[in-house]
C-alpha cells in the first residue's frame, strides 16, 4: 500500500514566509498485515418474535467493502445503500429444550426498524428467564462462528413522567423513567427513547449499570429537549453483561474511528469464530403524550 503525507502546516513549522518553498510532500510504502476475512454475526432474539438475525463478511479497513467470496447476492436499502451479503452460509438456532431451528436465507428489510437481516425462522420463539439459546454458522469455506444467550430476568419499567421549563415557542420537558433494580445481582440496562412508535432511530440510547444503585428504585432523567404534544415511548431492555460490554465497545470503537490521537478500540463480541453478537433481548415499554 502507498501512503502520501503532504504538510500544509508551514507556520506551524516555522517557515511562514520563506520564499520559493514548494509542496513538502514524501510517498511511503506502508505494509499492511494480511487480512482474513471473517462472518459476522447480529443476532437479537426476542420472546414472541420469529427469530431473524444478519450474517455479512468483515473486511480490512481500507478495503472497498465488497464480500471477498464470488458467491454473494446484492441488498439494496432504503436509502439506495447497496449490501453484498454471502449466500453460502447455513445457520442453525438451537432452542432451550435442545431442538434445532433451520434459520433460511431469506434477505428482508423490517419495515418498523429498517434493519436488514439475511436469515429467518418460521415460528416465534418462546424463552423464560434463565433458559439458553445457541446459534450456530458455518459457510463452505470453513468458516464457524458460535454463540449461546441467556434470556434475562423481566424487569418492569415503575413509572415514566416528564416536567416542562420555559414558556411559549421555549417550552420543553424533560422525561423520567423510573424502575426498581433486582437485590443481590449485578444488572445492566438499556434503555431508550422514540418520538412515536419505535423504530431505529431513537432521542436517547442509553447504556446503563446498577454499580451506584443496586437492588433500589431508579430513576433516568434526560435534559429539556422534548415538545408540547410530542408521544414518548420508553423501552426498557434488561440486558446481560455480554450484550452491555459489546454495545460500550462499539461505542469506543465509534470515538476512536478517524481520531489521530485515539486509540484504536476492539469489538468484545459475544460470539466465538467471528465478529458480532447474539442475545436475547427482554423488555418493558411505556408511552405518554406531553400536555
Amino acid at each position: 500500500m502507498r501512503v502520501s503525507y503532504l504538510i500544509r502546516g508551514a507556520a506551524a513549522l516555522g517557515l511562514l514566509g520563506a520564499a520559493g518553498c514548494g509542496s513538502l510532500q514524501k510517498d511511503i510504502n506502508v505494509p499492511l498485515p494480511e487480512y482474513n476475512n471473517q462472518l459476522v454475526l447480529e443476532c437479537y432474539l426476542e420472546p414472541g418474535v420469529i427469530p431473524r438475525l444478519t450474517i455479512t463478511e468483515s473486511v480490512p479497513y481500507l478495503d472497498n467493502g465488497q464480500a471477498s467470496s464470488a458467491q454473494v447476492q446484492a441488498l439494496t436499502l432504503p436509502n439506495g445503500q447497496i449490501i453484498q451479503l454471502p449466500t453460502d452460509v447455513t445457520v442453525n438456532l438451537t432452542l432451550p429444550n435442545g431442538r434445532v431451528t433451520p434459520l433460511r436465507f431469506l434477505p428482508g428489510v423490517d419495515r418498523t426498524t429498517g434493519k436488514y437481516y439475511t436469515h429467518i425462522g418460521t415460528n416465534p420463539i418462546r424463552a423464560q428467564a434463565g433458559q439458553r439459546f445457541a446459534i450456530d454458522a458455518q459457510d463452505t469455506r470453513g468458516r464457524h462462528i458460535t454463540g449461546t444467550a441467556v434470556v434475562p430476568s423481566f424487569i418492569p419499567i415503575d413509572s415514566v413522567s416528564y416536567a416542562f421549563s420555559g414558556t411559549g415557542t421555549n417550552r420543553q420537558a424533560s422525561f423520567r423513567t423510573r424502575w426498581t433494580d433486582p437485590k443481590a445481582t449485578t444488572d445492566y440496562y438499556r434503555l431508550m427513547l422514540h418520538k412515536g412508535r419505535p423504530s431505529n432511530n431513537s432521542e436517547t440510547d442509553t447504556d446503563i449499570s446498577d454499580r451506584y444503585f443496586n437492588g433500589q428504585p431508579y430513576a433516568q432523567v434526560t435534559r429539556y429537549r422534548f415538545n408540547p404534544n410530542d408521544t414518548i415511548t420508553a423501552t426498557l431492555y434488561h440486558v446481560d453483561s455480554l450484550y452491555y460490554s459489546f454495545r460500550l465497545s462499539t461505542r469506543e470503537a465509534r470515538n476512536a474511528n478517524g481520531n489521530p490521537f485515539a486509540q484504536p478500540s476492539a469489538i468484545r463480541n459475544t460470539v466465538q469464530g467471528g465478529v458480532g453478537v447474539f442475545t436475547v433481548l427482554v423488555h418493558d415499554q411505556k408511552r405518554v403524550v406531553l400536555k
